[in-house]
């Protein structure tokens, strides 16, 4: 009997003991679809999964277009196909002995132009979150300092957020879960009292909804991965797989999908469950309409008795281009999440209709947001997000909508697509935020010139004109002359008008 096959066998009669259902143990299913938005596909990876989360990044930017969060990982194509440039420059870096960034670059310009990897023009788009700890001695600083180097070659540096001030070792750091911030120990996961993944998801989409730190909604599914790969234990990878799927993501509202590629010695024959179920992810996509896609390695004796991720080559010569295996395996896999958008929901049939303009807030209270945006020309409906995630049932024929049943004294961020007759959405507008007041708020309004609003601080002035804090709604020139109703509808936040 193998470890694995021994290992499963200890765990179901655990289970079977403890009086668990026997259907945590039915075997894995093929992987579902969903109804995902492409555009905000993104992969985070740790370790051997940083420097696959960036090969995933360069190599698909047409796919993972939101962004990519490495965390000890470097620069793409890094190691060159040799174990020691991996293990040396890539790894244990000095100032003598460090990435070969510039030839980095320019191999990934001509893979580019010769259509191996997708043009890298996608990437300007792309949020990148790097992560290095101060005392991490398998991957050093040095090195993530150069795959920040790399990135700026093709990413304004507005877009990349570079951490590299906590003293943590070797790990994927979280703030409730593993080992002491200095340790280097399995399972590699250690809680330093910060919160990566969610800052790392934070950084890419914007602002998200309140992580839930209960139990959660959703459902975790071990998925097939022999699908996606022939014989996955000859080339690294595991029989299965796993992904985190919300509640609300199951029930096919529109969703956003986030992949994680752990690093060496995480895979589940090594540390089980943890690193797809205490990392913090699933904590964020309960709340956010994320899907997390947890890709699996194996060990191997064929030069991967760690369970790494291929990024130097142990497995196939063309391991950091798109027709690499367990690339083109993980590309398929997202394929497949994604592919059960049906119309307007964002996944293959985009639209062309420009973006609605004007998108503000008009109101908010304790428990809902209500916004209103320009008409477009042509537009049979819209859409409207909530940090991502589509929450109109129907498409919205109006200019305005009302978002309720919301969390007070919360901040959510919204977005909204017009549709065409087809149902396909258009350009995403520009994004707002509001906070909904504290439960029990009172609504008060106010008539005054501009002047006394702005003097009161109810309004705030630019360019010659009053604008009401919060809503940044123009109420005419600043002066004693013009004359305006505000109603504070929360602490900080005024509308045009009377109270609701």
């Amino acid at each position: 009997m193998t470890n694995s096959a021994a290992y499963s066998r200890l765990l179901g009669i655990a289970l079977l003991a403890a009086g668990v259902q026997a259907s945590v143990l039915a075997a894995p299913v093929p992987l579902p679809s969903y109804n995902v938005d492409i555009a905000k596909t993104s992969v985070s990876g740790l370790s051997s999964g940083g420097f696959m989360a960036v090969q995933l990044h360069v190599a698909f930017s047409a796919t993972f277009k939101a962004g990519a969060g490495i965390v000890a990982g470097g620069p793409y194509y890094c190691a060159q196909g040799a174990v020691s440039t991996a293990l040396g420059p890539c790894m244990a870096a000095s100032s003598f002995s460090k990435p070969a960034t510039a030839t980095l670059v320019s191999t990934t310009n001509s893979w580019a132009s010769q259509g191996l990897i997708d043009p890298t023009s996608n990437l300007a788009g792309s949020k990148v979150y790097l992560y290095s700890g101060t005392i991490d001695s398998t991957v050093k600083q040095l090195v993530m300092n150069e795959a920040n180097s790399y990135y700026k070659n093709y990413i304004a540096s507005a877009n990349i957020f570079y951490k590299n001030n906590l003293a943590s070792e070797h790990a994927m750091v979280t703030d409730f879960f593993g080992s002491g911030c200095s340790t280097k120990a399995s399972p590699y996961i250690n809680n330093c009292n910060f919160d990566l993944a969610g800052n790392i998801l934070q950084w890419i989409y914007g602002p998200l909804n309140t992580r839930n730190t209960g139990t959660l909604g959703g459902s975790f599914v071990e998925f097939d991965q022999a699908e996606f790969i022939a014989s996955p234990a000859a080339h690294g990878m595991a029989a299965s797989g796993w992904a985190y799927v919300p509640a609300s993501c199951g029930s096919q509202q529109q969703c956003k999908l986030h992949v994680v590629v752990h690093g060496c010695q995480q895979d589940t024959t090594k540390i089980q469950d943890k690193y797809y179920r205490n990392t913090g992810y699933n904590r964020w996509a309960d709340t956010n309409n994320i899907i997390v896609l947890y890709p699996q390695t194996a060990p191997s004796s064929a030069g991967n008795p760690n369970g790494c991720w291929d990024w130097w080559g142990y497995d196939d010569a063309n391991y950091a281009k798109k027709s690499g295996r367990q690339m083109a395996a993980i590309k398929a896999m997202v394929d497949r999440v994604a592919a059960g958008a049906g119309p307007g929901g964002g996944g293959g049939g985009e639209g062309t209709l420009p973006a609605p303009a004007g998108l503000a807030v008009s109101s908010v209270s304790s428990s809902s947001v209500s916004l209103a945006w320009n008409s477009v020309a042509g537009a049979a409906g819209y859409n409207v997000y909530r940090s991502g995630g589509k929450i109109n049932a129907n498409p919205v024929t109006a200019t305005s909508y009302t978002d309720t049943g919301l969390a007070a004294s919360t901040t959510y961020s919204y977005t909204v697509r017009a549709l065409d007759a087809g149902g396909a959405p258009g350009a995403e507008s520009t994004p707002v935020s509001a906070t909904t007041s504290a439960s029990g708020y009172v609504c008060s309004a106010t008539t005054a010139s501009n002047y006394a609003h702005v003097t009161a601080g109810r309004a705030v002035s630019s360019g010659g004109y009053a604008l009401a804090k919060g809503s940044n709604q123009n109420m005419g020139l600043n002066n004693i002359f013009f004359t305006n109703t505000l109603a504070q509808t929360a602490p900080g936040f005024y509308i045009i008008g009377t109270c609701p």
